[in-house]
């Protein structure tokens, strides 16, 4: 305190001018601000977490590698470099994750224990300001979940059965179509169609009409530039509040962005609205929504929530799934023996397409295996979702770490570490039948539906819809990959994978024609 006077009363003296003064007071900001970085980064609560010391000091390299879209690369290598916790900013934690990991950053938290809450940083609200399950605080995400949930229920889900084979036989007659064409078809994209109808007829009772052009629609091509502009955006947001006030602001204010974002909102709280107005010929989510929860009643959905989740049902439950599908079908492309031995299973298993059910299909054994196989090579979220320590810090993996720290467990990097899989760069699908070379592995390390209150709601309808759509594939077609797409899985990373397109040539079974 009397060398503070000190100070003060020197620069105070008629002999200094008031610029002199303004650059030591700076000087003095900028030492105590550089004091700060070195001691968070060297001797603050995270230093005791290995990684490389200028992650330790500053954001810009993980802004960097977000930017340069290699989180997937750049991580997995820090964690066979560092181990299974690497601090990858002054305050995060990359985690290569074991269930232990996923329940205690996820999970189910005893009561009195602190949560850890989503990074809000992360998690953008939708356009309308009205939050839905992705955003919304714990009672509300409680009260739309439990409404939400009587749509994803066995038996709503067996009721659309019809609806779901509906699209998977048009999927197959329109890639019957390329192939008769003697064209090559774009795997990837008929996938997307097939998903972003399904999930277009189930929550608007109306169809977006993709697989019948076999085009991206404009509005989905919106979504997925909208991907890759929305991860470049929370970099810049990530870097400290400040910047994140700054840019909120400075994208509010410019109209053709604003703009853009309304269309697309209103594209699906268009296509609710209509839903809402009339009764389907046949039960579709909404039915069920409504039958739990009618519109306005007291405790359920506002008509603003029905806007936000249709909004999030559209991106969540589509894009992914074809992700999943796209991934697994390249790997049994790449693998031509595990090809072989998936053919066999499906068209021994079923005479014709109509012998196909959701219930048998659930029990094909090595079907499930790929589909697990390709959900781990290939995870359609590959990046950490992260999570804030809450109030009085929390301890994960046996190590405390203090509030407000951001922590997650990466995809990729755990879905590809050798301390987790056996051979773990080759696809295996006999890994997750019990096969004894891979009685070592950690199977519950990989969770691509995640875990907790919060785990993914579409769970049960994602895996009917890629256990369908693969089998209807391979039932009906012979596959061959394309020169072009040889190295379709060198891809970047913008929150999800930037695919390019999926080239094939599509032969027909000549039994399943």
């Amino acid at each position: 305190m009397a060398v503070h006077t000190v100070l003060v009363d020197e620069l105070s003296n008629s002999r200094y001018g008031s610029s002199t003064i303004a650059f030591t007071f700076l000087g003095l900001v900028l030492i105590g601000y550089l004091i700060n970085i070195l001691y968070v980064a060297f001797l603050g609560p995270l230093s005791k977490f290995p990684g490389p010391p200028f992650r330790a000091l500053s954001k810009l390299p993980a802004i960097q590698t977000m930017f340069a879209g290699r989180d997937g690369e750049v991580y997995a290598e820090l964690h066979r470099q560092y181990g299974p916790i690497v601090r990858i900013a002054p305050h995060q934690l990359s985690y290569n994750g074991g269930a232990k990991a996923w329940n205690e950053i996820y999970g189910f938290r005893k009561p009195g224990t602190g949560k850890l809450a989503k990074d809000k940083t992360f998690y953008g609200r939708p356009m309308n300001g009205v939050d839905g399950p992705i955003t919304a605080d714990d009672a509300n995400h409680s009260r739309q979940r439990k409404i939400l949930s009587h749509a994803f229920s066995d038996k709503a889900l067996k009721e659309q059965e019809p609806l779901l084979k509906h699209w998977a036989e048009k999927m197959q007659q329109k890639m019957l179509e390329q192939a008769t064409a003697g064209k090559p078809v774009d795997v990837l994209k008929m996938l997307n169609c097939t998903t972003f109808d399904i999930m277009g007829d189930l929550t608007f009772a109306e169809s977006l009409d993709m697989l019948e052009e076999s085009e991206y629609s404009p509005w989905v091509k919106t979504i997925f530039a909208s991907i890759k502009f929305g991860t470049m955006i929370r970099g810049v947001k990530t870097y400290s509040p400040m910047v994140d006030s700054l840019v909120t602001s400075l994208l509010a204010r410019v109209p053709a962005v604003q703009k853009k974002a309304k269309e697309h909102f209103g594209y699906s709280s268009d296509r609710v609205d209509r839903r809402l107005d009339r009764e389907p010929e046949r039960p579709d989510l909404w039915s069920r929504i409504l039958e739990k929860s009618p519109l306005d009643a007291e405790g359920g959905l506002t008509l603003g929530e029905h806007h936000s989740i249709a909004s999030l049902f559209m991106l969540a439950g589509t894009e992914t799934t074809a992700t999943a599908l796209s991934g697994t079908t390249y790997h049994l492309l790449k693998n031509p023996d595990t090809m072989a031995k998936l053919n066999e299973e499906v068209r021994s298993a079923f005479l014709s397409f109509e012998d196909m059910h959701l219930e048998s299909l659930a029990r094909q054994k090595y079907l499930v295996a790929v589909i697990q196989e390709g959900l781990r090579m290939y995870p359609p979220v590959p990046i950490a979702l992260p999570r804030r320590a809450p109030e009085g810090g929390v301890t994960i993996e046996g190590e405390y770490v203090p509030a407000g720290t951001t922590v997650g467990v990466h995809h990729l990097a755990t879905n590809s570490s050798k301390t987790h899989f056996k051979h773990a760069k080759e696809f295996r699908p006999e890994r997750w039948l019990g096969a004894e070379e891979f009685k070592d592995d950690h199977l519950d390390a990989m969770e691509p539906f995640s875990v907790g209150p919060r785990n993914c709601l579409g769970k049960n309808l994602a895996w009917h819809e890629m256990r369908l759509l693969l089998a209807t594939l391979i039932f009906h077609f012979d596959i061959k990959l394309n020169s072009e797409s040889e190295q379709w899985d060198d891809q970047k990373i913008y929150t999800l994978w930037e695919k390019k397109p999926l080239m094939c040539t599509l032969t027909p079974v000549q039994a399943a024609a």
